[in-house]
């Protein structure tokens, strides 16, 4: 008996080591594949860049800007922003988020917030510091109103916060919206004093590396060179003649054409190089200096930089995007473009990184450009809507100032009046839509919570849905009519549903996206669940938005 019991005892652990040596190494392989991340992500956000730009200056477009993105990365030819108004603070959130104003309460540049009763900035933050700069307001910025995660939030969530993110812009909104709420540093530019600052909700001192960056004053040596054409002034083909009456003239009244001298901005005036090509070279220098101090890509996790180019928005704020300076500012940061991707490919590597470049919004052309053309368009003033409704309202019902605020196309009613004093709000409603609807620049005017029930265009009703957030979003709805802008007498603006706006290039490159382009409808939105895929991390927590699964190998 005892003989059989020990030839039993044989025969099962012959049988059960080799199942125990399968599967630890089974277990050893598993453990030994690290997911495959690229090791570092990139995102740049063009301010203001139509879809169509990609393609208008196309013939002088360098090999490897633009044209290298498009040849060697994925496009997305037939990207909308999903809501309205496409502003610059919803279109960086939208992008980096996946999610809509209705969802990540990013509803605007500014808005009125209804619970707190007075005008809010979108990243504005009274509990925090400036940072790098005595200028005491415009340091004074977090994420703190972004109500969801972003794609830099879900990586550092993913790696046990190991990964680095970092937001770099000239605007702050540019920089914080986009690198999110756990973001490893955020860094925006100082109109002030040509420094680039930061807040105490980041850290309570600058790096030394910054510190260094800003001694540099590279601004003055900009101002220095002024801004010429690129090439012979003649050869812009693509844009209307130099000199235009409905131009803005930012550098003074007496330049009202190339070239522009700067050299009168040296040391006192670090505001105007925005309005200029070399505010995006600037910012992608300080992106390389980023990159270069703070090691990214270099190490064992996958890190992110968050790149805005703000200077194509002031610029067609103010030429407007059918003029030579919108031309040539294009032609130029096709090169910066080409010069950053070969020092990607250099300092982390070629295919070894993966880069996305989108916009925030779009730009309608100068109203006075498109009368000249025999085109619909023309002005429209919020301002001036609210004084004069609140005249005709105080004369209807008797009441001063039932309008507290006319932003982001929305009239806001002021509710604690109208409590008080017992009026009939729906009253109110009807009467302010039949007086603003005889408005030259209004398609149409609605009360909000009528939204679901109202005879509209089906995608102009989604639009304005994604929106809205009740608490920081109006009353009543204004749709303007096509080619109208709220803006002044010269320059142009942007901030509505016309594809002009709303149509963005979506482009995709490097490790792990396929050569290609699709023609089919995609959202701003669909940016961050692509990359969150790619990453193999989660989603944003608003997201909305689909992974373009035909961009990704």
């Amino acid at each position: 008996m005892k003989y059989f019991c020990y030839f039993l005892i044989c025969s099962l652990t012959v049988f059960a080591n080799p199942q125990s040596s399968t599967s630890q190494k089974l277990n050893k392989s598993i453990s030994d594949e690290a997911i495959k991340r690229p090791k570092l992500v990139v995102g740049i956000v063009v301010d203001q860049m139509r879809w169509d730009f990609l393609y208008r200056y196309s013939n002088r477009y360098t090999p490897n800007g633009f044209k290298r993105l498009i040849g060697e990365g994925f496009t997305c030819e037939n990207a909308m922003i999903p809501y309205t108004p496409t502003v610059t603070a919803a279109g960086h959130t939208s992008i980096y988020t996946g999610s809509v104003p209705a969802l990540n309460g990013i509803v605007g540049n500014d808005w009125w917030d209804n619970n707190l009763k007075s005008k809010m900035y979108c990243s504005q933050d009274n509990s925090v510091s400036t940072v790098g700069s005595n200028s005491v307001l415009n340091g004074k910025q977090s994420p703190h109103n972004m109500l969801v995660t972003t794609i830099g939030d879900e990586l550092r969530l993913a790696t046990n916060f190991h990964s680095k993110v970092i937001g770099i812009a000239l605007k702050d909104r540019g920089s914080i919206l986009p690198a999110g709420h756990s973001a490893s540093a955020a860094y925006w530019y100082d109109t002030q004093n040509g420094n680039w600052i930061t807040s105490t909700y980041y850290s309570s001192n600058l790096p030394k590396w910054v510190t260094d960056f800003n001694e540099k004053k590279i601004v003055d040596g900009y101002y220095e060179n002024g801004w010429n054409t690129l090439y012979p002034i003649e050869s812009y083909s693509q844009s209307t003649s130099d000199e235009k009456e409905y131009e803005s003239k930012p550098f003074g009244t007496s330049q009202t054409k190339f070239p522009y001298t700067l050299k009168q901005f040296q040391g006192k005036n670090y505001q105007s190089i925005a309005t200029t090509p070399f505010g995006n070279t600037m910012t992608l220098e300080m992106a390389k200096a980023a990159l270069e101090n703070e090691k990214l890509g270099l190490g064992q996790e996958t890190d992110m930089l968050c790149v805005s180019l703000s200077s194509t928005d002031y610029v067609g704020h103010s030429f407007g995007p059918n003029s030579i300076e919108a031309e040539d500012t294009y032609l130029r940061l096709d090169k910066d473009i080409a010069s950053f991707l070969s020092y990607l490919d250099t300092k982390i590597g070629k295919g070894q990184y993966t880069l996305f470049l989108s916009a925030d919004h779009g730009v309608a052309h100068i109203p006075g450009f498109m009368k000249e053309n025999k085109l619909p368009g023309g002005l429209f003033k919020e301002s001036e809507l609210s004084k004069s409704l609140n005249l005709k309202l105080k004369e209807k019902f008797g009441l001063d100032n039932l309008i507290t605020s006319i932003m982001n196309y929305q009239i806001h009613l002021n509710h604690s009046l109208i409590d008080s004093a017992n009026a009939d709000e729906k009253a109110i409603n009807l009467f302010i839509e039949k007086t603003t609807q005889l408005n030259d620049a209004i398609a149409r005017v609605f009360t909000l919570k009528d939204l679901a029930t109202i005879p509209l265009n089906a995608q102009i009703k989604e639009r304005v849905t994604n929106g809205y957030f009740p608490n920081r979003s109006g009353d009543i709805q204004l749709v303007l009519k096509s080619g109208y802008i709220d803006f002044g007498k010269t320059g142009t603006s942007h901030g509505v549903w016309s594809p002009y706006d709303s149509h963005i290039p979506s482009l995709f490159f490097g490790w792990g996206i396929k050569q290609g382009h699709t023609n089919r409808e995609t959202y701003m939105t669909d940016i961050a669940p692509t990359i969150t895929a790619l990453l193999h991390v989660q989603m944003p927590s608003g997201c909305v938005g689909k992974v373009i699964e035909e961009a990704l190998k």
